[in-house]
């Protein structure tokens, strides 16, 4: 009967209190569910990805003299498979090649035998510029050496034997040349082979009519490899699929006993997955538990605002005769209530947000489970923690002496006396210096090793700072508002007119209440400015990592022969162009490795794409591009052609390019101006890029490989115009950003935040509402026998309100200042931190206006019905309004 009384009082007189403290264990709930589910959903896509972008699973290549019936039979027992081709490679000692008058020769060079179904199954190793894919094909640098197209003749030497004639029937670019052509066998912490120069493609039969005997004279100069596509059944998490990859190939090599050796490529691909998915473990984490931690500290706030009345409640009970057992149980009551209330709200949020965010539901995969379970456990937890706790020690020493008033300081709390703010600003200020300076990895991935790791000691600099400023916070307004009554005043003259200091003397009595909400406000703030301002930069960078892929909005390559930049007036006459730019692609030899070399217009090659300061040694792209156009005969060279090649700024390098008069590589002379770490459209190791002009006039050839445009409107419409352009361009293709992003693979810049940057948002949103509001609105509430006081003493409405009006503006500027402060430290602190996630890293964060705009307005508002709320409660009868207190 009590029981049913305790619950039927709650429900009728603290229905409010009940339900900020079920809001706030329901967005405990929710907001952990959620980012559990979209990790869950993360892994599973960054997995699915990184395997769909594995052209072949396995090469496995035979030992010589092996059968390829017995290592067919061993792959089929090891695990299922989709695909499985025989691929023959062959050594050459070079081609030869009659162009003209002249006679084109190249070095050694490769020979690859395939069936006439091979490029049905694995469609992405081959892409055909011109001709027919049916016959001999040519590789596009073998035929831009020898100047050979469709319809020529190729002399191939082979090792040990007399050469062969084979007529070219088209020419074709080797997306995956690396992977193709890999060292299959070599350690995996070896330096990797860059890919033969000089390719040729044979069918199988005819392969096998001109290397078979060839095999019998030189063997070591042939072999086999099947190629392989096995079924994908890989575990959803990248660490797992990655393991287990590498188990079937372990199974696969104990069951061929040495006659054969594995390239595992989906292996290979999963291990770099892995860092990219505990990146995002730490990042998702680390962005949505501050969220997790201030809805916790929401819901106790809201527990405790109700603690003088409980006070008094509970010495009431006691002198009527209740026992201590009886008032848990009641308390335990009322916090089954809130827990399952709280539980069943933040499930059916986060079932709501699942199907917004993430590609999995809250019940269909191990990973969501485990986190819905446990986030409903957090839940309950957290309701017993904020109701039951404070009952029971409240209830312990509840008695008509002890539900008197408190008068006095006290004592001041431990965190203060010992100065625990400052420890942990300078630890955080340590940890981060270290960060920064040292360029510390937080995903560590040691070569060889099947295990990554995270530095999770990393993020203790953002989590110190938040908690330090936190209480820093709470000892600086809780210090002004004791000892700086005279300058509160006269701030809050303007709304308390003469009564700021009589206002002024009463929030310094409520110093220790008044900062607290002013931290949680705070804590509130700077959730959500730091998280909407690292979203922002994280997406901004998302882009601009899909720019520097892709090279552009939309970009057109195509080949020297065939040069994009022949049609480049009716490309600049699309409606959808902003601004079009060509970049020439060709390659030079530095010594005997042949790489990447770009010339460019330095002036206007930013015009059509971006070009950020980080992409350059020195920092200044503008700089660079502008000393690079005053020297016609600099170039800028990469990081790794610098170091392999022991070069200084301002050598002299000699590098041989191909000229189109005599087709044969001359010596051309540079300079070396500055290294270049990244540029639109190159590789990620060696790469060279030089003036435009001073190329093609060492080549006798102004045409350009490579243009690229900027779109005055959607990208994808740009794409579609330009295809329609150079449709009759033999070999040309067109890509846009839109498309780059979605196929960039697994990098953890192509996980789509914007989902989860919603979810989390919305959420900030709802926290800063309800930390301002609530908080202000509970506040007041435990003070309305003061205002009913007043009112009963002859205070007017006016008056009453300076009191409201003044603490609600102190705890909303005083709690956003510090708030957006906070937050701009820990985003850019987070920046830092992760800049191993960023290619290239941000210059600047980049802000949310209109969020943050959104953000304060969504405060004030809930500031203002908090105060207008108690200003109507405050016209009650003086009378009325006691008794029911």
């Amino acid at each position: 009967m009590l029981t049913m009384l305790w619950l039927k009082g709650l429900l009728a007189y603290r229905f409010g209190r009940l339900l900020g403290a079920i809001v706030g264990v329901a967005l405990t709930v929710a907001l952990l569910t959620s980012i559990g589910v979209f990790i869950a959903s993360s892994s599973a896509s960054m997995t699915q990805r990184s395997a769909a972008g594995v052209p072949v699973d396995w090469q496995v290549q035979f030992a010589p003299g092996t059968d390829a019936n017995t290592i067919a039979n061993a792959i089929g027992k090891s695990t299922s498979y989709t695909v499985l081709e025989q691929v023959g490679y062959a050594n050459t000692a070079g081609f030869n090649a009659n162009a003209g008058a002249t006679l084109q020769t190249t070095g050694p060079g490769k020979v690859v035998g395939l069936s006439s179904t091979y490029r049905q199954h694995f469609p992405t190793q081959l892409r055909l510029l011109f001709g027919s894919l049916d016959g001999v094909l040519v590789a596009q640098q073998t035929a831009s050496n020898l100047h050979v197209t469709a319809g020529d003749t190729v002399k191939i030497q082979r090792v040990g034997l007399p050469a062969v004639n084979v007529k070219i029937a088209g020419v074709v670019d080797l997306p995956n040349a690396d992977s193709f052509f890999q060292a299959v066998g070599v350690p995996t912490n070896a330096a990797p082979q860059a890919p033969p120069d000089n390719v040729l493609i044979l069918p199988a039969g005819q392969w096998h009519q001109v290397f078979d005997p060839q095999a019998v004279v030189r063997p070591d100069s042939v072999r086999l490899q099947f190629h392989v596509r096995i079924t994908r059944d890989l575990p959803t998490d990248p660490n797992s699929a990655f393991l287990y990859a590498e188990q079937l190939a372990n199974n696969l090599e104990v069951r061929v006993a040495g006659s054969a050796i594995i390239g595992n490529n989906l292996a290979a691909r999963l291990d770099s997955v892995r860092k990219d998915a505990l990146y995002a473990l730490v990042l998702f984490l680390f962005l949505g538990l501050p969220g997790v931690i201030l809805a916790m500290l929401l819901t106790l706030a809201v527990a405790a605002s109700g603690i003088e009345r409980r006070r008094y409640e509970q010495a009431l009970l006691r002198t009527r005769g209740a026992s201590l057992s009886h008032i848990l149980n009641l308390s335990v009551l009322e916090a089954t209530f809130v827990g399952l209330g709280g539980v069943a709200l933040g499930i059916g949020l986060a079932f709501f947000a699942a199907g917004t965010i993430a590609s999995v539901g809250l019940f269909s995969s191990t990973t969501s489970l485990f986190w819905t379970i446990n986030a409903s456990l957090v839940g309950f937890i957290l309701a017993i923690v904020a109701v039951v706790y404070p009952a029971w020690m409240q209830a312990s020493r509840a008695t008509v002496m002890a539900a008197r008033a408190v008068v006095g300081r006290g004592h001041k709390p431990l965190w203060r006396r010992v100065y625990l703010d400052v420890i942990l600003l300078v630890i955080a200020g340590t940890i981060f210096w270290r960060t920064a300076s040292t360029g510390y990895q937080v995903v560590l991935a040691p070569e060889g090793v099947p295990a990554t790791s995270v530095a999770y000691e990393t993020f203790l600099a953002p989590l110190c700072l938040w908690i330090g400023v936190a209480l820093l916070a709470m000892r600086l307004c809780g210090g002004g508002l004791e000892h700086g009554r005279r300058v509160l005043a006269a701030l809050l003259r303007p709304i308390a007119q003469k009564l700021s200091g009589v206002v002024s003397a009463s929030l310094g009595r409520q110093s220790l209440r008044i900062a607290r909400g002013a931290v949680l406000v705070a804590l509130a703030f700077s959730f959500a400015t730091s998280t909407a301002v690292f979203n922002t930069t994280y997406n901004a960078q998302a882009r601009i990592d899909a720019e520097l892929t892709n090279g552009a909005d939309v970009t057109v390559m195509g080949s020297t022969t065939f040069a994009p930049s022949s049609l480049l007036s009716q490309l600049k006459a699309l409606p959808g162009a902003a601004a079009v730019q060509t970049m020439q692609h060709r390659f030079a030899y530095v010594g005997s490795d042949l790489q990447d070399m770009y010339g460019i217009d330095p002036i206007h090659i930013g015009d059509a794409t971006h070009l950020s300061n980080a992409f350059f040694a020195q920092g200044d792209a503008r700089a660079t591009l502008a000393a690079l156009a005053a020297h016609p005969d600099a170039i800028l060279v990469s990081e790794e052609t610098m170091t392999n090649y022991q070069l200084h700024v301002g050598d002299q390098i000699n590098l041989r390019l191909l000229n189109v008069n005599d087709h044969l590589y001359h010596v051309v002379t540079f300079h070396f101006l500055e290294v270049v770490r990244e540029f639109p459209t190159a590789p990620k190791d060696s790469f060279m890029v030089a003036n435009a002009s001073y190329i093609a006039q060492q080549t006798g050839s102004n045409a350009a490989e490579i243009v690229l445009m900027r779109a005055n409107g959607n990208p994808t419409d740009l794409a579609l115009q330009t295809r329609n352009v150079i449709g009759t361009l033999p070999g040309a293709r067109v890509t846009d950003i839109g498309s780059t992003q979605r196929l960039i693979g697994s990098s953890l810049m192509a996980v789509d935040l914007r989902g989860l940057t919603a979810l989390e948002l919305s959420f900030a949103i709802l926290l800063v509402a309800g930390a301002t509001g609530l908080i202000l609105a509970l506040g007041l509430a435990e003070r309305r026998r003061t205002f009913a006081l007043l009112a009963a003493l002859g205070a007017k409405s006016h008056q009453v309100g300076a009191f409201l009006w003044g603490e609600g503006v102190v705890i909303q500027v005083s709690g956003g200042i510090i708030g957006i402060v906070l937050g701009f430290g820990i985003a850019q602190m987070l920046v830092t931190i992760l800049t191993g996630v960023f290619d290239p890293p941000p210059e600047a964060l980049s802000i949310p206006w209109i969020y943050l705009v959104l953000m304060a307005a969504a405060s004030i508002v809930s500031m203002i019905v908090a105060v207008l709320g108690m200003q109507v409660a405050s016209r009650r009868p003086a009378v009325e309004a006691l008794r029911d207190l």
